[in-house]
């Protein structure tokens, strides 16, 4: 059988190209550029566009030589076509598979790229849905604890269970002398003179008979008759007066404003501002048909209980244990105000009583009061509503001085 020349050319001339020098030199070569990336992109979309190889029949061989028929030249180039997918691709198709694999790869580099720049989204609808905490369960649990607190505070101390009389009282029994180590003479005192009998080992006889001690003794056991006794005068039934009931000690706090009409604090508003916690001049309040009264009494209310402070504008009127309750004192700046206390100097009465001066923001400090100890409360002529806060820090002082130096008072 002999073979066409043409045939075997087609055949045999598949080469292993010159510059593949196997795998490892895939990572020996540099990287692509975008631009020849995208040429390389461009033409493997063009080539999968292309028309493809038609497939292979009798009716598409035309007759090549007389010497060979046609089925076998359709055989040859079948078995041909099937040893091309067998053998090693050429230089294309290398060249190909290394530029898809480096697309590849510089995909993958921008991606990550883009991935470790991602910030995650949050808005405060994304804080509060955290995983790792339940708010609800915390915050609750902190209300229910305030309430069961408060609840508390205010329930009514519980009375003590009245017990019935009984028809025969219990008789209370003798408790034995026990052993204390912080009353040795007395326990050994007994023990040695009368062993435990009650003897009176300081008593005597003397110049007594013995029918006299034995009637003696057998008369004091015997109960004597209750005699009846006369009735006492009017004079003689009333009590002394130092044996009556005492006169129950007040505990409510004493505040001293002055009674100077150039203070911004008198009797006339007094009321507005340490139990309202607005100020409002004397002008306005006499204009509205004010009173001034002697004595004012301010309830506070403090954990939903008003208690009551007494406030007095003449010191002289005050008696020892009303200088007890004294708690607070408003000073203008002159040192005449404090005649009458029952201390010498300001140093000595601010060390016993907390001071307080009331003036606008706008004025000038006196003198004296710099010098003193005295908390300065700054009000505004005409922003009314920054009076609460600035009064606020009046009750704020004034607890903490109660608690440090009177605690016994109500407040």
């Amino acid at each position: 059988m002999s073979w066409h020349p043409a045939l075997k050319l087609n055949v045999f001339q598949v080469k292993r190209s010159a510059e593949y020098d196997g795998p490892e030199s895939l990572a020996k070569k540099p990287r692509f550029e975008d631009t020849h990336v995208q040429k390389v992109r461009e033409k493997l979309a063009a080539k999968l566009d292309g028309p493809k190889e038609a497939s292979v029949t009798v009716d598409n061989i035309k007759s090549l030589s007389e010497a060979m028929s046609v089925e076998k030249i359709a055989a040859i180039k079948a078995k041909r076509l099937a040893k091309k997918r067998t053998t090693i691709k050429g230089n294309d198709d290398i060249d190909q598979e290394h530029d898809i694999r480096a697309i590849l790869d510089l995909d993958v580099d921008i991606t990550k790229d883009i991935i470790s720049r991602e910030r995650q989204w949050r808005t405060r609808t994304t804080i509060l849905q955290s995983t790792g905490k339940v708010f609800a369960k915390n915050i609750l649990a902190m209300l229910h604890s305030i309430k069961a607190r408060e609840e508390g505070r205010m329930r009514p101390s519980q009375q003590p269970p009245q017990v019935t009389p009984r028809q025969t009282p219990i008789r209370p029994t003798a408790q034995p002398s026990v052993y204390n180590r912080y009353d040795q003479e007395r326990f050994n005192r007994q023990k040695e003179e009368t062993e435990g009998f009650q003897i009176n080992t300081m008593g005597t006889y003397h110049g007594m008979s013995l029918k006299s001690v034995t009637e003696g003794s057998a008369k004091a056991n015997r109960p004597q008759p209750a005699q009846p006794q006369a009735p006492l005068p009017v004079s003689a039934a009333r009590p002394p007066p130092g044996t009556g009931p005492q006169k129950r000690v007040s505990r409510t706090p004493i505040v001293i404003i002055p009674a100077g009409t150039n203070s911004l604090i008198t009797m006339y508003n007094v009321k507005d501002i340490l139990q309202d916690l607005r100020f409002v001049t004397q002008e306005q309040k006499k204009a509205q048909g004010g009173k001034r009264d002697n004595e004012v009494l301010v309830h506070r209310i403090r954990n939903g209980v008003s208690v009551p402070y007494r406030v007095v504008d003449n010191p002289a009127k005050l008696s020892p244990s009303d200088w007890d309750r004294v708690v607070a004192v408003f000073v203008m700046g002159p040192a005449w105000q404090f005649k009458g206390y029952p201390w010498d100097t300001p140093v000595e009465i601010f060390d016993k009583i907390a001071a307080f001066h009331l003036k606008y923001d706008e004025m000038k400090m006196d003198p004296n009061v710099e010098k003193w100890a005295v908390t300065v409360i700054q009000l505004s002529r005409t922003k009314r509503h920054l009076d609460r806060a600035a009064l606020m820090v009046f009750w704020e002082k004034l607890d903490k001085h109660i608690v440090q130096h009177k605690p016994h008072l109500r407040w």
